[in-house]
């Protein structure tokens, strides 16, 4: 029989973030265990069935900070009951959130080896010091203190780990790309293109800057367009200040897109860019390195685990174009270095395959995951 694990996530497909690309990549490839995942119904969604290689169970019902709230009451109820039929070998916690119902369980004496994974995009004080975490911060504390292992996508939230209370050796294993999908992209020349597109794939909220590359486009010429993919709580925002800016006509709100239909939005683009003011990793900035495209971004957390800069990271091979936070001067400027430079570019898009190849193949990326759930379970 195989080792079975309990996935504990509050989100998974059909709704895409970071985190759900890795439970899907890392899942499919790992045939030798039996995954089970529990995650919030967020309306609409069938409550069983299985995604590929994992067994999807879903409860409550809807997006609402209260119904993720009582997701962890509910959690830990769910598995408990689950736990007695399906008899799990180990445990793996999807973000430091979902140490929460483990917790729980652990003071009704299930005791379960687990894993747990640190994918947050958000800075450290807005994950551990809001007021309705602050008063539960200590039982957060016991999941960290009581993980079996620590598996982060770089080395800034590494620190978190420790700081929190993890004693042993924190693993740094990244999130990762389909080569066999972004890999085959191809894109319209600088030279005949009338128009230069810049674009993103990320949530429209604060963290992510957008807004700053609205700004930057007042200082580029006006054939240069951003075209956005994704939703989010800042839309209306972006979409006024593209109005106040006197660009909207330059800023295409796409919404919405498949991941599956991220590469074929890559192909119809010039340059990547997204300014986080705060940054996990970015799988996006990956996907668009694979793709071929010039990366313009901060080196804010996880970022600076990839992307090098010419006069910033003189050591190392140059991967992409890195401006300060809130800096739309700089992007600016990182813009026109790109239009004005083919042979620079050609190299660094080198460069950034080389790398991906090298650190961030998903199939590279199971395996070390797979070592990590033999040492969790060999810890039982």
């Amino acid at each position: 029989m195989k080792p079975r694990i309990l996935i504990f996530s509050l989100a998974y497909l059909p709704h895409v973030g970071g985190a759900e690309v890795a439970l899907k990549e890392i899942t499919d490839r790992i045939s030798d265990l039996e995954f089970h995942i529990l995650t919030l119904n967020f309306g609409g969604e069938l409550k069983n069935e299985k995604i590929g290689n994992v067994f999807v169970h879903r409860i409550g019902n809807g997006s609402s900070y209260i119904s993720k709230i009582l997701f962890i009451p509910r959690a830990a109820r769910y598995a408990l009951r689950l736990h007695k039929e399906q008899s799990f070998d180990a445990y793996w916690a999807m973000m430091s959130y979902m140490l929460f119902p483990i917790v729980l369980l652990r003071f009704m004496n299930v005791r379960v080896p687990y894993l747990l994974t640190l994918q947050e995009g958000d800075p450290w004080q807005r994950m551990f010091s809001r007021w309705f975490i602050l008063p539960f911060r200590s039982l957060l504390s016991i999941g960290f203190k009581n993980a079996s292992q620590v598996q982060v996508i770089s080395t800034y939230l590494g620190q978190w780990a420790t700081r929190m209370g993890f004693g042993g050796e924190v693993s740094v294993v990244p999130n990762g790309v389909d080569l066999t999908r972004f890999t085959n992209a191809t894109h319209p020349s600088f030279v005949t293109a009338g128009t230069v597109n810049l674009i993103t794939a990320s949530r429209l909220v604060h963290k992510n800057a957008l807004d700053e590359v609205i700004r930057a486009l007042v200082l580029l010429p006006k054939n240069v367009q951003f075209v956005i993919y994704g939703s989010g709580p800042d839309e209306s925002m972006l979409q006024k200040l593209s109005e106040k800016l006197a660009v909207s006509e330059r800023v295409l709100f796409k919404g919405y897109s498949p991941h599956t239909e991220l590469a074929r939005a890559f192909s119809t683009a010039h340059i990547f860019i997204r300014p986080s003011r705060s940054e996990g990793m970015g799988n996006s900035f990956i996907e668009a390195m694979a793709a071929g495209l010039p990366v313009i971004g901060t080196q804010e957390g996880g970022i600076a685990d990839f992307l090098f800069d010419e006069k910033r990271n003189p050591g190392k091979p140059t991967t992409g174009w890195a401006v300060d936070v809130d800096s739309p001067q700089q992007i600016a400027l990182a813009v026109k270095d790109i239009m004005t430079n083919p042979e620079k570019v050609a190299r660094v898009r080198t460069n950034g395959l080389a790398l991906v190849r090298e650190k961030y193949d998903w199939n590279l990326i199971a395996h070390d995951m797979k070592k990590l759930f033999d040492r969790v379970l060999g810890s039982a």
